[in-house]
């Protein structure tokens, strides 16, 4: 080949020989891990590796140009759910959040709807996308929602010029929400297009494209903001504690950290002079920018970062209000890093506090007079939390005091539950139940056993591991995704509990001497409670008032539990006409788990061998199981069940 072919020699790829689902996949990948390893400055819409790989990328492009500095604002969150990793349940989880209670105008619940339905079926939908690989979920804010009246229907249009973006028809279903100041509109799309190939959208649209013709169907109905909307909007900005578009702007003007003087006098800024001048000194008051000299600012590099949390900060302190209602406490955020920690009180709020991701949160009126912000782990149940119930909340970073326990009691790393029963009895008083004690931390073990950290050599026998606390530490922690443990100790309120039949929070309250309340809010109230709730006992024989004193009877809280557990059964032979057959400790008992029942001595499965039914102490792991035959054996308040009608795996 002679130096001028050289010259002239290209090479021109071929079109690839596989061209399905998994030579695209292959493709997105390695865009994306090439991606990741970008600065910022390389980052521009269409110059990314792989933002023009899927649907819609000349659509964004188109979109850029189309909008003038006075369009309406639209902010558009988005996120692509791998739903393979996210589990079965994800969609009906999301769906159900999305929808629930105090979201539509009036204060109901979300009505889902689709591109031609007011009402849509949401389990239809679920049931289409289940075997999809992806689904992608949008957050839709129009800045003048409460103008544009009808979310609805601009949502439509929205998404039918998506459609024509993306060259396919969508299927999708929204549901609008007005319970915050900023009404916006809730999209699950699923991830295929209209021929049943994974759909997959380019990354320049769902950056920009996407929020640009959102952007330019609000300017189409509400026309472009005038010149005084958008000074006041600038000027709002100017004070506030969270990032905002002015210090986006200035971010994007600086040069290495520094605003210069030249900068803020360029005329594409001429609008917006004064208020990023005020916005730089409102910085340096908070210590995040620095006048070096007259006209020139060093914005500090973690401004962004501080600033969005004092945007968060805000945001959970206006919770925190909404749910006390106006009454005083002190606030406290839990920080579920930190070990020995935990806190005890009344659920009096709760939401979503990042609704993209499914991640809630409770407020708290604490037992010490402080109302607690906890966030909750992503994906967590609302509604396991009713408003009014007790619950405790803890580090899932911190050692057990059951797993210390069983390393105490463990003789050549060998548990035993005889020893422990006959050293709890000798520990114990009256007031308390060993075979409580000892339940709780077989309970434990065979959760361990499931994690393969401990062996059950016997029965009775368990081969614990020297590290066993560390090493319960770091299996609690990766199972709760090293946030925070929430213990509902009773769905009941207290004013329920002070005269109910039945093992209450309020009783083991009464067993520790009310220790740790406070005198303020909820503290104050369990303290009336619990003298209430002695009253009661003191009616049905089971306590006695000598003095200041309150003794209680031996074995309270089995003697509640018994109580209520055979008012319950009567009523449930009163309407089946079967045979109450009552679990006696140690005795296996078989039949269909017909349902459960939820009583205030804790919830309980009811089986049905067709002549009788047992109340057997209820397990999540047998939910799935509704309808089947179990088997189950009990031993004190611990219970191992067997899933089938031979033996099989215990739970």
């Amino acid at each position: 080949m002679s130096s001028r072919d050289e010259d002239r020699f290209r090479i021109r790829p071929g079109a690839p020989k596989q061209r399905g689902d998994a030579f695209i996949n292959k493709v997105l990948r390695q865009s994306n891990k090439a991606g990741a390893k970008l600065d910022k400055s390389a980052g521009k819409a269409g110059q990314r590796p792989g933002s023009r790989l899927g649907r819609g990328h000349v659509a964004a492009r188109f979109a850029r140009a189309s909008l003038t500095p006075n369009a309406r604002r639209v902010t558009i969150k988005a996120r692509l759910v791998n739903l393979a990793k996210a589990g079965p349940r994800s969609t009906t989880a999301h769906l159900r959040y999305i929808e629930r209670e105090g979201v539509d105008r009036q204060g109901g619940p979300g009505d889902a709807y689709g591109p031609a339905t007011d009402v849509a079926d949401t389990s239809a939908f679920d049931e289409r996308g289940r075997e999809d690989r992806h689904q992608f979920r949008f957050i839709v804010s129009p800045e003048d929602a409460e103008q544009l009246g009808d979310l609805r229907t601009y949502t439509r249009h929205l998404m039918a010029r998506m459609e024509s973006d993306l060259g396919t028809r969508l299927d999708w279903v929204a549901v609008d929400h007005w319970n915050t100041d900023n009404p916006h509109t809730h999209v699950v799309l699923r991830g295929k297009d209209d021929t049943g190939k994974d759909l997959i959208i380019s990354r320049d649209y769902i950056a920009e494209g996407m929020r640009r013709r959102a952007a330019e169907l609000a300017t189409e109905w509400l026309g472009p903001r005038t010149e005084l909307e958008i000074q006041r909007a600038m000027q709002r900005e100017v004070d506030q504690e969270r990032w905002t578009g002015l210090d986006r702007t200035l971010q994007r003007e600086a040069k290495d950290g520094l605003v210069l003087p030249e900068t803020l006098a360029a005329p594409r800024l001429q609008r917006q002079r004064q208020m990023l001048i005020g916005r730089l000194q409102r910085l340096q008051q908070m210590g995040l920018a620095t006048e070096q000299q007259p006209g020139t600012w060093a914005i500090r590099t973690n401004a962004e970062s501080t600033l969005r949390a004092m945007g968060e900060r805000g945001d959970i302190i206006r919770s925190m209000q909404r749910a006390m209602s106006g009454n005083q406490r002190e606030f406290a955020e839990f920080q579920p890093g930190e070990a020995g920690r935990a806190i005890v009180g009344r659920v009096i709020g709760k939401g979503l506090a990042d609704e993209l991701y499914d991640k809630g949160y409770l407020v708290i009126d604490g037992i010490d007079g402080k109302a607690h912000y906890v966030a909750l782990p992503a994906r967590s149940k609302l509604e396991q939390y009713p408003t009014g119930a007790v619950v405790e909340v803890k580090s899932s970073a911190e050692v057990r005091a059951t797993d210390r326990n069983i390393v105490a009691l463990a003789m050549d790393g060998l548990y035993r539950t005889v020893d422990h029963q006959a050293i709890a009895q000798g520990q114990t008083t009256s007031e308390r139940d060993p075979g409580e004690v000892v339940a709780a931390h077989l309970r434990r073990l065979e959760a361990l056993r499931r994690a393969g950290i401990v062996e059950r050599v016997a029965e009775g026998f368990w081969r614990v591991p020297e590290d066993l606390a560390e090493r319960g530490r770091q299996y609690d922690a990766q199972r709760l995704g090293g946030g925070v443990v929430v213990d509902l100790k009773s769905h009941l309120t207290i004013e329920r509990q002070t005269r109910v039949i039945g093992a209450t929070w309020l009783d083991q309250q009464l067993i520790g001497s009310g220790k740790g309340l406070g005198n303020l809010g909820f503290g104050a109230e369990v303290k009336d409670a619990l003298q209430q709730r002695a009253d009661f006992l003191a009616e049905q024989g089971l306590a006695e008032q000598r003095g200041q004193r309150v003794i209680l009877a031996r074995n309270l809280l089995a003697t509640l539990r018994g109580r209520e557990l055979a008012n319950t059964a009567q009523d449930i032979a009163a309407k089946t006409g079967l045979e109450h057959r009552p679990v006696s400790d140690g005795r296996r008992v078989a039949g269909i788990y017909r349902r459960s029942v939820v009583l205030v001595s804790g919830r309980f499965a009811v089986l049905d061998d067709s002549i009788g039914f047992s109340l057997v102490p209820w397990k999540g792991a047998i939910e799935p199981w509704l309808g089947h035959h179990l088997a189950a054996t009990v031993r004190g308040n611990q219970v191992s069940w067997e899933l089938g009608r031979q033996l099989g795996t215990a739970v």
